[in-house]
């Protein structure tokens, strides 16, 4: 599956809260989570994160991509 494009509103979702609903077994992306989780960073900025690092390990994220039509 292909990560969204960076406009959609699924990003905006996930940096309000809905990246708690990601269930993932990646060590790198429960930390990320983690982090962008107790940010005090503004939402838009927390989307651009969350799109970038799908982006970046989408090859490894099928299994969470998946995850986000129903976000």
């Amino acid at each position: 599956m292909a990560v969204p494009a960076s406009n959609h509103p699924v990003w905006s979702r996930l940096a309000s809260g809905g990246l708690s609903k990601v269930k993932t077994s990646q060590l790198a992306a429960q930390l990320f989570i983690k982090r962008i989780e107790t940010s005090k960073t503004p939402t838009p900025q927390k989307a651009k994160e969350i799109f970038d690092f799908f982006a970046k390990y989408e090859r490894i994220m099928g299994n969470e991509l998946q995850q986000l039509t129903a976000l």
